[in-house]
């Protein structure tokens, strides 16, 4: 398989040297070594990292000059950086694949059949032999129509076909568009022409300089030129979740699809793309499908022996190897078994129960239909076996079994999956219009039954837009920023040189962008504040970094969650080194012996000193809101030799305090009112934030977290720590339970903390039922925590690029109140699949009574195939699309959160659905057994095999449609509202679909003829269709007259299947499963995987999960779609522009792939 990989290399390398020192081969090579033999090979080939940049024509300070023509030689050359994504599937295909339902089969070859019995005719003097079944056909026209019924089936199975193709095709085509806007909002920063600038990660290319710091995502292999404490977690590569420390001396690789966890640097791309480490792997996995799918189906075959219970589901490995294989066994074991999407459970299995019923029923009924007309023929009419009359007889035998199967089509709801799927794309669409880039589909419809939303607060709950506010220097304390003539030169001096050099240098304030505007705050807000700091007291920090450039600086600390301060230290002209420090002030201000002190010297600081300052200063600031930093400084002179750098702790001590200023991150103005409408919905918001306690009590109270007199509780992380463990230190999930529903702030709290809490929460079980959360993180830290959750938000703003892929969901404007509009959404979604069950299950319920009843009695169906086909399609398709657009509303944010265990069908809407078919059927029977009398028209019960169509029949069939389009407008609510009109007109799809079809119903009845069997009817008669289909609405009003509670008899339905039900036995075959997949376990009892639907089913749910492997390519490296989900699934990687989808999937299941891409 590998030989593909390098297939696109080779036709250029004839001409590499002659433009470049080194050739792309020379490039991959180097990149495939580590450690020592790496740094060995880069002194051998190049001398040093500067002879590489010297051959890849690039400087290290300056980078690339930019010119288009040489960015454009060198994509040429050593590639572009991205992936070729898959080819998506033709519409051709896709209607091949609809072509596979097999009912749709069993359809086609009836009709065919139907269609070349009808041409057959005996003779005229033995027709009378074959009973009076198959008199009555006068008329030659009419005899010679009877190809007509059999045409028009397999016009409508043609219509069915593509619609479904369609929806599939357009469905694809929506998540590819969404694919490629996650793809371009990737960006890095890279040198050129001497400036910093960010790039799409697509534009980058071999030589390019690229900047790295914390919480990066590298877009491309490099080589490090000057790194300062940077630790790489490469995981995603090697499986090895130790963090490993890149120095230009021991280990300088960096790997494309690693994560930055520490530190900060700069390196030089040497590959990109495809010929990157993990576009190797990517190609690997991607690669030669066609020539090995040969090879796949026996590996194939080989699976399904060895893993029986497994579908045949094959696991991709990273780089088909041995190794690999152990790793994912390692990497399983530590994962907890997922539930798959709740929803999802629900709805499959829901789907399996009515198709059983329906296979019954049509059994049934075709059963009925061969005894009577056997009984009747050869019994009561006593006629012997013709054999010049078999064709007659099996042309009937075939109408009943085309009445079977047309009852079988009406009763499986095969909408249901479309109708999930329109409402999750139109969903996710809209999302996006407010501020939610949804990753996966099913994060979306989670989001409706949250109960509890953990919130960073920076950023989340304020702006995220800093500024020093407050002062205490040289023993006084400022309640604004002092003028400069008011502080000591030599004090002066120090702040200046330690904000300047120790803020990272990417962190920088700029000119705003419109006039009169704030000045615009790049990189860390802490840092901008202090720069702005810099800016307020008149003096300019870029003099300072231009004098001592980063290269300059002799060791930086950079900042993390354990250290939580950041210290660069500077080397003298004399020899001897200083070093500035800031960080959070109570940690700080412990490390310091001395302060400064009004008149410019250092004076000595106690521990009573430092209790006083904390009362005086640091805990008036604190209950302000502000965030408290630190600034410090240490000198280590010449005559004491160089300080051992690794020992942290004798460095970090003894500092000297130079200021402790206080910083201002206002609350968001929406902020308070969006947290009330959260907990008016019975959601609770809860602050996880990693501020001093103070801070972060204040901001809870303005947010309205906390009210004034509640009785909540305000940890810090380490009291939390003490309280949830035991004696030996483990974490007990009681402890947990005792603190968690009290518990609205934690501060000062480790990523660690946020995990433990998040996932306290979800295990508990004290409360009535379980709870689902809702998790908001920025930082590279808070990755556990997004994924642990059952629905991450990451920031799209200040979000690294860890914490965007460990989410479900992105923040593109980073604010509180658009994770109440996701609510809105969620909740919407499962509202909107209600209100379509409702509505299908009523026309399911009556259709079959109808065909079963009518078809018993009268020896024919009063609804023929083509009509059942015409209702099919309005119930199943236009339906979904009607019911599933309905906009959200606010209403949806008053009442409770659903919970997990809520059934799909709550007993309002079963006294809905049997109410409303309790009137359409009587209705129906009322016309179909005494319509003839009422209308005064001619009965078309018991006509012979081709005969007309008849006015009865016609009026049946149409009064049956009328119901169906105003029950449509009742099925609009399903909380038993008495307005169903109620927004009607905010969704003009609906408006639109239910009049589109009442027009195409005219034209039907009037034109339809023959092949729908109808016969025009006369202004009076429609409108007595109208008038009976008009009572729904009415009924509906009865219906909602009469309380829920006092129907006890009414059964929920559409429960999710629970842990508690599934037999032992099973769950031990379950064990090598990550997810506990609900469909498989009603299939693998029914074994009925033929019937209408459910491949439809796995069809669109694919698309419901395409999302849940990850819509980018290291994520889906990280998380290895699970054997069980990939059978439904497409293992499915892509990567910041490009996928990458595995073969196995496609193939395991009848099912449809679906992949994304730019």
């Amino acid at each position: 398989m590998a030989k593909n990989s390098y297939s696109g290399v080779k036709n250029h390398e004839a001409n590499h040297d002659g433009d470049f020192g080194c050739s792309l081969k020379e490039l991959r090579s180097l990149m495939e070594l580590r450690g020592a033999e790496a740094l060995h090979k880069l002194q051998e080939s190049y001398s040093d990292v500067q002879g590489l940049c010297n051959r890849l024509k690039s400087s290290p300070i300056e980078g690339l000059s930019g010119h288009p023509a040489d960015i454009d030689k060198r994509k040429e050359i050593f590639g572009m950086n991205l992936i070729p994504p898959k080819k998506p599937k033709t519409f051709l295909q896709l209607v091949w694949e609809a072509l596979q339902d097999v009912t749709l089969i069993i359809l086609e070859v009836a009709a065919i059949v139907s269609l070349g019995l009808s041409f057959y005719r005996p003779p005229d003097e033995e027709r009378d032999h074959c009973g009076t079944a198959a008199g009555g056909v006068e008329d030659e026209g009419e005899a010679e129509a009877g190809w007509i019924e059999g045409a028009a089936i397999l016009l409508s199975v043609i219509c069915v076909v593509l619609v479904t193709a369609f929806n599939d095709w357009s469905k694809e085509k929506q998540f590819r568009g969404l694919q490629s806007r996650i793809e371009q909002e990737q960006k890095f920063t890279v040198v050129r022409g001497g400036q910093v600038i960010q790039i799409p990660v697509a534009e980058i290319v071999v030589g390019d300089i690229a900047q790295i710091k914390y919480g990066d995502l590298l877009p491309a292999d490099g080589v490090l030129i000057q790194g300062s404490d940077l630790k790489i977690d490469e995981s995603s590569l090697t499986g090895e979740s130790d963090h490993v420390k890149k120095t230009q001396d021991k280990d300088p690789m960096l790997l494309s699809g690693t994560h930055v966890m520490e530190g900060s640097g700069k390196m030089v791309v040497t590959a990109v793309g495809v010929n990157s480490q993990s576009g190797i792997i990517f190609t690997l996995l991607g690669a030669g499908e066609d020539e090995d799918e040969e090879e796949e189906k026996e590996e194939k075959k080989e699976k399904k022996k060895t893993k029986p219970q497994d579908g045949a589901a094959m696991e991709m490995q990273p780089l088909n190897s041995e190794d690999a294989a152990e790793l994912e066994e390692k990497r399983k074991a530590n994962m907890p078994k997922k539930e798959k999407s709740v929803l999802q459970g629900k709805l499959t299995k829901l789907a399996v129960q009515i198709g059983k019923a329906g296979l019954v029923m049509s059994a049934i009924t075709v059963i009925i239909l061969v005894v009577l007309f056997v009984v009747n023929t050869f019994w009561f009419q006593g006629l012997p076996w013709v054999k010049d009359c078999t064709p007659i007889y099996i042309q009937y035998f075939v109408k009943f079994f085309i009445i079977g199967v047309t009852v079988l089509v009406v009763a499986v709801p095969e909408g249901l999956p479309l109708a999930v799927t329109i409402s999750l794309a139109y969903s996710v669409k809209k999302m996006m219009k407010d501020n939610n880039l949804v990753r996966h589909l099913d994060a979306c419809e989670t989001m409706g039954n949250a109960t509890a939303i953990c919130s960073d607060k920076t950023g989340t709950l304020t702006m995220n837009r800093m500024t020093v506010v407050q002062a205490y220097l040289a023993d006084k304390h400022y309640r604004r920023v002092p003028e400069p003539e008011l502080i000591p030169a030599s004090i002066m001096d120090l702040l200046i040189l330690g904000i300047s050099v120790n803020c990272a240098y990417t962190t920088k304030i700029m000119s705003p962008e419109k006039e009169g505007g704030l000045p615009r705050q790049v990189g860390n807000k802490t840092e901008c504040a202090l720069l702005g700091f810099v800016l307020d007291l008149k003096k300019d920090y870029q003099a300072i970094r231009n004098e001592i450039p980063e290269e300059k600086l002799y060791k930086v600390y950079t900042f993390n969650s354990v250290r939580k301060s950041m210290s660069t230290v500077l080397k003298n002209a004399d020899g001897s080194f200083r070093m500035f420090s800031k960080g959070a002030s109570e940690i700080l201000l412990k490390k310091c012996c001395k302060i400064m002190t009004a008149s410019g010297e250092p004076k000595v600081f106690r521990p009573r000193d430092r209790d006083d300052m904390v009362k005086k200063v640091i805990e008036p600031m604190a209950s302000e809101g502000l965030r408290t930093i630190c600034l410090a400084y240490r000198d280590f002179p010449a005559s004491e030799g160089e300080p051992e750098w690794e020992n942290e702790t004798d460095i970090l001590t003894s500092l000297t305090c130079i200021c402790v200023v206080g910083i201002e991150d206002p609350v968001r103005l929406e902020v308070p009112d969006a947290i009330k409408k959260c907990q008016r919905a019975g959601i609770t918001v809860r602050m996880v934030t990693g501020d001093n306690i103070n801070t972060a009590r204040a901001i809870a109270v303005k947010c309205g977290i906390l009210q004034p007199g509640d009785d909540f509780l305000c940890l810090e992380g380490k009291d939390f720590n003490r309280r949830i463990r035991n004696e030996k230190g483990e974490i007990e999930q009681e402890r947990i339970d005792k603190l968690w529903p009290k518990l609205r702030v934690l501060a000062r709290s480790s990523p660690t903390d946020k995990h433990t809490l998040v996932k306290g929460i979800i295990d508990s079980t004290v409360a009535e039922q379980r709870q689902v959360v809702a998790v908001t993180g920025d930082g590279t830290n808070d990755g556990p925590a997004l994924k642990k959750a059952d629905v991450g938000f990451a920031m799209g703003i200040a979000g690294t690029d860890v914490a965007k892929e460990a989410s479900d969901i992105i923040l593109t404007d980073d604010n509180f109140s658009s994770i109440v509009k996701a609510v809105m959404w969620g909740r919407n979604v499962y509202d909107s699949i209600s209100k379509f069950l409702q509505f299908q299950l009523t026309v399911n319920v009556v259709a079959v009574i109808v065909a079963f009843t009518g078809a018993c009695i009268t020896q024919d169906s009063p609804l023929k195939a083509v009509q059942m086909l015409w209702v099919n399609l309005i119930m199943d398709t236009f339906a979904s699309l009607a019911l599933a657009t309905e906009p959200p509303t606010e209403s949806l944010l008053l009442r409770k959160p659903y919970g997990r265990n809520k059934p799909l069908i709550s007993r309002t809407m079963m006294k809905n659905i049997l109410g409303h078919a309790v009137y359409q059927l009587t209705i129906i029977f009322t016309l179909l057994f005494a319509g003839e009398q009422i209308f005064d028209i001619d009965s078309g019960r018991n006509a012979p095999l081709h005969a007309p169509p008849s006015e009865h029949y016609t009026i049946v069939f149409n009064t049956f449609v009328m119901m169906q389009l105003f029950n449509e407008i009742n099925a609009r609510k399903i909380h038993g509202e008495r307005n169903v009109f109620d927004g009607i007109f905010n969704n003009l799809i609906f408006c639109s679909i239910v009049l589109g079809t009442f027009i195409i119903q005219i034209v039907i009845i009037q034109f339809g003829g023959k092949p729908f069997s109808c016969v025009g009817l006369s202004i009076d008669q429609w409108l007595w269709c109208v008038f009976l289909g008009m009572g729904c609405l009415l009924w509906g009003q009865v219906i909602s007259t009469i309380p829920t509670s006092r129907l006890k008899f009414l059964k929920t339905a559409g429960h999710g299947t629970q842990k508690e039900e599934i037999p032992d036995e099973e769950l031990e075959d379950m064990d090598d499963l990550d997810e506990i997949d609900h469909a498989e376990r009603e299939l693998r009892h029914g074994q009925i995987l033929w019937f209408r639907g459910l491949n439809r089913i796995q069809t669109q749910m694919d698309v419901v999960s395409a999302f849940q492997s990850g819509t980018s390519f290291q994520g889906a490296l990280r998380r290895q779609p699970s054997s069980a989900s990939q059978q439904h699934d497409v293992t499915h990687v892509s990567s910041p522009t490009h996928v990458a989808c595995s073969p196995a999937a496609a193939a395991s299941t009848g099912c449809e792939c679906v992949f994304l891409s730019a």
